[in-house]
């Protein structure tokens, strides 16, 4: 019987090791996986390269796992945001690694590497500091720089529901970069807000197949990150 349904988050991270690639869904504060990211905290795992769409906010969350020291690169769009003020400060200080990647180029990156295509081409950052030392290719009279897929050991994702077999459903804009991280990732692993039964999840409105998830934990309340971030809250406790 499929069934990858973990009983906890921290059980859920447990085999997230030393120097792993993670994947971290979230746009701003919309679709983060506090609750994975936190336990991930409390398992101590480090010098981990984190591919997000930004650095996060406050001192909770992503923010604080790069806080904690865990993190030695960013792979992200956004390293500074109305709320982040922790990944600016290592980075000035040379404590952490950052490649800077345009948003769409980002996502491009992350399908292709769920999609198995090692590279493609585009034409953002031509003429730009990011298109240097990279292979640069001209097509019916326009230039394009060619760009690597990312792929993850781990992906960390927030989700509405989720069934045992790792279908999933997303909020709204919580979706974002969530389904083509757990295409892209050895292990996706994926909090969702409930866990239901198997068929109450209408097959035609399936976001992510379950073939993409390897494990699902339930978390009936999740942390609003804009309220923690209001209250000038900190990871650990």
């Amino acid at each position: 019987m499929i069934n990858k349904i973990v009983k906890s988050a921290s059980e859920s991270v447990k085999d997230i090791f030393d120097g792993a690639v993670i994947m971290i869904s979230g746009f701003g504060e919309a679709g983060s996986p506090i609750e994975l990211i936190h336990a991930l905290i409390d398992h101590g795992a480090n010098n981990l390269t984190v591919v997000s769409n930004n650095t996060g906010s406050g001192h909770v969350g992503l923010a604080a796992l790069i806080e904690n020291k865990q993190v030695g690169k960013m792979i992200c769009s956004f390293p500074r945001t109305a709320n982040s003020t922790v990944f600016p400060e290592l980075f000035k200080k040379g404590e952490i690694e950052l490649e800077l990647v345009p948003q769409g180029t980002l996502a491009e990156r992350i399908r292709a590497g769920g999609a198995g295509i090692p590279a493609f081409y585009t034409a953002t950052s031509v003429n730009t500091p990011l298109a240097e030392g990279k292979e640069i290719r001209v097509f019916n009279g326009q230039t394009y720089v060619m760009e690597h897929a990312i792929k993850a050991d781990f992906a960390l994702v927030k989700c509405k529901e989720a069934d045992r077999y790792g279908n999933l459903i997303y909020n709204k804009t919580a979706r974002n970069f969530g389904p083509i991280m757990c295409t892209a990732a050895e292990i996706a692993i994926v909090q969702a807000k409930k866990i239901v039964n198997l068929g109450d999840i209408d097959p035609e409105i399936v976001v992510t197949p379950g073939v993409f998830v390897k494990r699902v934990v339930e978390i009936t309340n999740p942390a609003d990150e804009s309220k923690l971030v209001s209250e000038d809250r900190r990871y650990p406790w």
